[in-house]
């Protein structure tokens, strides 16, 4: 069996020292790595819960699809464009349409039932016997007026009357003389004119007073008109108090017009007058009645056309025995036009360009052309079509506006 030396044991010894001396840097950077791997990590979790987005991974490149393209006239949507969701395509209908034409009116009173009362005489109001609004009927006192005016009348009536009555005497005298040759003949003819004379003056003096509206009869002369009313109605105006003095003999005092019939009245505008004519069905909405429809026919289409407004009277009368229909009332009417058959689109179809109304028209899947068409008139929702577009055409009826330029 070997003996071991001392150098041996020496060497040995001082290998194993070298070997410990050598592998103690290794584990030290070894635990470096660890603990900084660690701190990364506890910074990345405190990241985290901090609420900061993580970074996104990187978008894998992928080739763009247009929204459309565009070939002369023609558009294209070619498949996989967001625009194909945001397109509806329908099919032109031939359709039969009405045409309602709606318009602002109001209520008027009959021009042909209306009356304006005028003082015939100057005078003052001293009693007042009607208000406004009231209804009146025909005779009824209105008022009584003062008026030395109608004083006057009654004595130049009465004058005439002396002057008849003179002239006849003379007259009578003369005829007696000549028929015994006690007169001349040219003194009964001097009668004769004057009695005529007298006669006539007599004659208009009763005339002034029946256009007054007082009797001729002596008795009841006075310096008080009683004034009565000319016709049964309301009085929708008035224009005088108690205590007036009234000397404008055109003035009116009153208005008085009979309801029982009133009209309602429309203004046409001018581009839309040959949708108008006489005797046309109308249906009238007022707006004290919303729920209910009154129905009429046009009664009266005026030939002047107002050169302020560009607009054209129109009347339509209806019988108000009840009374519910009142001047000044607002109303809507609507005129029916007779029914047509017509290419329709909605109006969410048609695409303004160039001050030129078109759609888009499908000539092949998804590809689409641009077309002007010619709009008779719109709607609601609908637009009636003259020239462009035919029955069983697909065209774009909503979003079309993403195919303009």
């Amino acid at each position: 069996m070997p003996q071991t030396t001392q150098s041996d044991t020496s060497d040995t010894q001082h290998s194993a020292g070298l070997q410990r001396s050598y592998m103690r840097p290794s584990i030290v950077l070894m635990l470096v790595l660890l603990t900084a791997g660690a701190g990364l990590a506890a910074y990345r979790l405190i990241l985290d819960l901090s609420g900061r987005p993580s970074p996104a991974p990187a978008a894998v490149p992928q080739r763009a699809v247009p929204n459309l393209v565009r070939d002369g006239s023609r558009v294209t949507v070619p498949e996989g464009s967001p625009l194909r969701g945001k397109l509806t395509i329908g099919t032109v209908a031939q359709q039969q349409i009405e045409r309602k034409l709606q318009l602002p009116a109001i209520v008027e009173a009959d021009p042909a039932r209306t009356v304006k009362v005028l003082t015939p005489v100057a005078g003052r109001l001293i009693d007042l016997k009607v208000q406004l609004g009231e209804r009146v009927e025909h005779g009824q006192e209105l008022a009584v007026i003062d008026s030395s005016d109608l004083a006057q009348a009654y004595a130049d009536e009465d004058k005439a009357r002396s002057a008849v009555k003179m002239t006849k005497q003379t007259l009578d005298r003369a005829v007696a003389l000549e028929k015994y040759s006690a007169g001349s003949v040219k003194d009964r003819q001097q009668a004769e004119n004057d009695h005529a004379q007298a006669q006539a003056e007599f004659a208009r003096a009763q005339s002034r007073l029946r256009a007054i509206g007082v009797s001729a009869d002596p008795k009841e002369a006075g310096r008080v008109l009683s004034l009565k009313a000319p016709v049964s109605g309301s009085v929708i105006d008035l224009q005088a108090a108690r205590g007036a003095y009234l000397n404008d003999p055109t003035a009116a005092m009153m208005t008085i017009a009979n309801l029982a019939e009133v009209w309602v009245t429309a203004n046409v505008p001018e581009n839309d007058a040959a949708l108008v004519m006489q005797d046309q069905s109308v249906d009238v909405v007022f707006t004290a009645y919303p729920s209910e429809v009154f129905k009429g026919q046009v009664l009266f289409v005026s030939d002047i056309l107002d050169p302020d407004t560009r607009r054209i009277r129109v009347r339509i009368a209806f019988q108000n025995p009840d009374m519910r229909l009142k001047p000044n009332m607002f109303a809507n009417a609507t005129f029916m036009t007779p029914k047509q058959t017509a290419p329709i689109v909605p109006t969410s179809a048609l695409v303004l360009r160039n001050e030129t109304d078109q759609v888009f028209v499908e000539v092949a899947p998804w590809t689409f052309e641009a077309r002007a068409v010619e709009i008779e008139f719109q709607q609601g929702d609908q637009a009636v079509i003259t020239h462009g577009l035919k029955a069983g055409e697909r065209v774009v009826v909503k979003g079309a506006v993403l195919l303009n330029d």
